[in-house]
């Protein structure tokens, strides 16, 4: 999940909007792969189904933002 942040600040120190979008295309491809690893854990019973239902709706407004930001730049 560190990713996420890590790619937005990174292509933040880019020299361009399209630079700066494929570095918000690897954040939310981050955001993907935490919600496969929380589904992951609550599958093999690592993690209790109110939990993930918790993380994923703390995703999904971060997700969202993320997406709008992204179609806005590309604008």
């Amino acid at each position: 999940s560190y990713s996420i942040p890590m790619n937005i600040a990174e292509g933040c120190g880019r020299n361009s909007d399209a630079d700066f979008a494929r570095f918000l295309d690897m954040a939310l491809g981050s955001i993907h792969e935490v919600e496969y690893c929380v589904l992951l854990a609550k599958d093999l019973a690592y993690l209790q189904v109110i939990k993930h239902d918790e993380i994923i709706l703390l995703l999904s407004p971060v997700k969202a933002k993320l997406i709008n930001l992204i179609k806005t730049i590309r604008k």
